[in-house]
């Protein structure tokens, strides 16, 4: 049986919001998918679905980001998988995408949200990363999610934020010592979306919404679409020259 080249994108915390946008954009552009989710599994059945009526292969998998002890039994599991759907050893891209937010002031944050913050978006992305590079193909690319308020800060999210920096820092390191297997390595940052992140608060909060649109040089909030479409370009794209860069999608908000 000889092996599928079509690519195959994993993208972690694919069952809702930006993920499952992305997770589409990918899907109609020609990719294959694997997507994670850590509790909402017919969310992502649904998702599926959605993928598989596009005539692309998907696949999901249980995993929490934040429990590195996992890390080695996902990664087997990966392999059976990547094994038994496509015939192959690895695949192309990966987009570290879950996470989760803690909205409150500096004074009131508590260590235990810190950590829960810390052990997702910071120590999660760097291990898991790590744990999957055998199976990422020579030539793949990684694509990092931070926040658009790593540049510009709203009060309630300075523990969020900093995990984001964080998260752009270690973007480019791991440019430069994965740039010998030609892996690409960038950091997407979106701007404020309207999407479930925060309770809806963008979303679903109409002065705040109204607020964000007057401060933003093109005059809205971001949608959904506008990440899931920069993600599938920077993935299937011409983006081979590009890495190590943090490319905020935010529509010009707060310039």
């Amino acid at each position: 049986m000889s092996q599928d080249t079509t690519p195959v994108v994993l993208i972690t915390g694919g069952s809702r919001g930006l993920g499952r946008n992305a997770a589409l954009h990918l899907a109609r552009k020609g990719a294959d998918i694997v997507l994670t989710y850590r509790n909402a599994r017919d969310a992502a059945e649904a998702v599926r679905t959605d993928i598989e009526a596009l005539g692309r292969k998907a696949e999901i998998l249980p995993l929490d980001t934040g429990d590195t002890a996992s890390f080695g039994a996902f990664v087997t599991r990966l392999k059976s998988v990547l094994d038994t759907r496509w015939q192959r050893r690895t695949f192309d891209g990966l987009v570290n995408n879950a996470g989760h937010g803690v909205y409150k002031p500096f004074t009131e944050t508590g260590e235990a949200e810190f950590d829960s913050l810390m052990n997702v978006h910071v120590k999660g992305v760097y291990f898991l990363t790590q744990a999957l590079l055998p199976v990422i193909a020579d030539g793949g690319r990684i694509l990092n999610v931070s926040t658009g308020l790593t540049r510009f800060a709203v009060p309630g999210f300075s523990a969020y934020a900093a995990m984001k920096g964080a998260i752009e820092v270690l973007t480019r390191y791991q440019a430069q010592e994965l740039g010998g297997r030609g892996i690409t390595v960038n950091t997407l940052a979106p701007g404020a979306i309207e999407t479930d992140f925060g309770g809806g608060m963008v979303r679903d909060n109409a002065d705040m919404n109204a607020g964000i649109a007057a401060a933003t040089a093109l005059g809205r909030v971001g949608q959904p679409d506008d990440i899931g479409g920069a993600v599938s370009s920077l993935l299937l794209g011409d983006f081979m020259w590009t890495t190590a860069q943090r490319i905020e999608v935010s529509g010009g908000q707060s310039l």
